[in-house]
């Protein structure tokens, strides 16, 4: 009697068995044994119309090659996805890519991550054979942030099919039959106003579909991947930040079927100038009568660490930002209850409606704007102001002891905003008018400069790291605000985010239990399901 559990089957691939659960396709049961088939029309997250014939393999019993993206692995079979026949099919499929599509890669934007590129190195021709002129179709601007070149189009229909069955906006269709055909927007309407297409240009396996926005920007070669999250709403697509120059790039989606599956909604997307701004802050800065004067670190923290105490007797308030990550306002938490409490608020930007992503609904550009408003309640904060995100801060301007400020520019406020105050102190990255007022200026980091995690609105905890240098002395708040209270608390200073994130966890119930190694990529949910007050 075999010993292999009834829901899987055995077969052998290349000339190596393998194990598989019933249902697996012959491209992914090639996966486990090392075998990347190629394929250009099957996608994880669309339907399989089996139609680039890229992926056809011997199986020992069939009449003819079989595709491997539809065909399920059955017990017994015997697939060779490298015989002289699957060689040379694939070789001949590829020469027919090739007919048309131009030798453009030195200009291409796909040069480097193209899987054409890939493939015909690795099995295509030495050389064409092809004596007709290539078509042109020249290039077509599809709206929104795409652009389309007809003449380097496979023909794969992964756009088509990802507008149709995710985005469920049928903008895209075949046009003309045979070597005539092209994709194409349906009359005028464009991609305009869809939330969702820059999806396509991830998906494109060649260079068909360019983005507007990176169009001849960098090579492909020339970007250092950095995993990380999203920070422009609540719902924390999992993303990597593609840089070069100690510049962010573009954002792409990371897969994460739990959070976003494969794709990301276009404001997030786009949204990433900010980081790249160079107004940053870069040193401290200390209020000395009439004058500002910038200081190290030493010097700054001792001076408001001795003006600190005698302030805080008329009590703290707090405003603190979303965009700062669980460490940072733990941190924060932390010091101003050693201060002897007060309230900590928060503003959150807010978006009219939230769009969902139809073939993909857990999956929507949240109306909360910031990746961390849950993260700020489950550590006590409070959510302030309208939903625009502005006001809600009558209570903290006019207070007359000490003021903090982590992460909000204030830019709604203005230069007399906690003129009152015995002390205001502000740590962010760049200038407003918060910072013009206060007496003490803190630069710390974006969270694409330190590694940290972000809460989503579901209480998923996930990780960041950093893909750039900080500016100048900026600094993670974390470290700026630890150093603080283990200075007050005559307690060890915490040096790295994985032990601040400890010390969260140990001081906070609702994320007990959780370690950095637990999160990993994927996220972790934390114990604790208090709804986000916006949701």
């Amino acid at each position: 009697m075999s010993d292999t559990p009834s829901n899987t089957i055995t077969l052998t691939i290349d000339g190596r068995e393998v194990s598989v659960p019933k249902g697996t396709t012959l491209l992914k049961a090639a996966k486990q044994v090392g075998k990347d088939v190629p394929h250009y029309c099957y996608h994880d997250g669309l339907s399989s119309p089996a139609q680039c014939r890229l992926c056809l393999v011997e199986v020992e019993g069939a009449p003819k090659p079989m595709p491997a993206c539809v065909t399920q692995a059955m017990d017994g079979q015997v697939v060779s996805t490298e015989s002289e026949a699957a060689l040379d099919m694939r070789e001949g499929v590829l020469e027919f890519y090739l007919v048309n599509h131009p030798l453009d890669c030195p200009i291409c934007d796909m040069s480097g991550e193209c899987n054409l590129q890939d493939y015909v190195h690795a099995e295509g021709r030495d050389h064409g054979r092809s004596r007709e002129p290539k078509r042109i179709f020249g290039r077509d601007d599809f709206g929104g942030d795409v652009l389309y070149y007809g003449d380097r189009c496979v023909m794969c229909t992964r756009c088509v099919r990802f507008m149709r069955e995710v985005e469920q906006d049928g903008r895209l269709t075949v046009v003309e039959r045979g070597n005539r055909s092209v994709i194409d927007t349906f009359f005028d309407r464009g991609l305009e106003g869809t939330q969702f297409s820059g999806n396509v240009v991830d998906l494109c396996p060649v260079g068909a579909l360019v983005s507007k926005d990176f169009l001849y920007k960098a090579r492909a070669w020339d970007l250092d991947h950095t995993p990380s999250i999203c920070p422009s709403c609540s719902q924390g697509c999992n993303i990597e930040l593609h840089t070069r120059d100690n510049l962010v790039q573009r954002l792409k989606p990371r897969e994460n079927l739990e959070v976003n599956a494969f794709w990301m909604c276009d404001h997030g997307r786009l949204n990433y100038e900010w980081i790249n701004h160079g107004d940053r802050l870069e040193a401290p800065l200390v209020r000395e009568g009439d004058t500002v004067r910038a200081m190290g670190w030493k010097e700054a923290l001792t001076a408001l660490l001795q003006r600190l105490g005698d302030a805080a007797e008329k009590g703290v308030k707090v405003v603190a930002s979303p965009l700062a990550p669980n460490e940072d306002l733990a941190a924060l938490k932390a010091l101003v209850e050693d201060l002897g409490g007060g309230e900590i608020v928060f503003r959150m930007p807010r978006a009219e409606d939230e769009i969902v992503l139809k073939g993909f609904p857990t999956m929507a550009r949240r109306r909360d704007l910031a990746p961390n408003g849950r993260g700020a309640e489950l550590l006590g904060m409070r959510r302030v102001g309208e939903d625009d995100g502005t006001g809600g801060l009558e209570g903290v301007s006019g207070h007359d002891g000490v003021v903090i400020v982590l992460g909000d520019a204030l830019a709604d406020q203005g230069p007399d905003f906690a003129a009152g105050s015995a002390l205001l102190v502000y740590l962010g990255t760049h200038s407003g008018p918060a910072a013009a007022a206060a007496d003490f200026v803190l630069p710390v980091t974006t969270f694409a400069e330190q590694e940290g995690t972000f809460t989503n609105h579901e209480g998923r905890v996930q990780r960041f790291w950093p893909a750039l240098s900080a500016p100048g002395a900026a600094r993670p708040a974390w470290l700026v605000l630890g150093a603080l209270f283990a200075e007050r608390t005559q307690s060890d200073s915490i040096r790295k985010a994985d032990d601040a994130f400890a010390r969260l966890v140990a001081t906070h119930g609702a994320f007990a239990g959780l370690t950095y190694d637990d999160i990993g990529t994927r996220g972790a949910l934390v114990s604790d399901t208090v709804p986000l007050s916006g949701d």
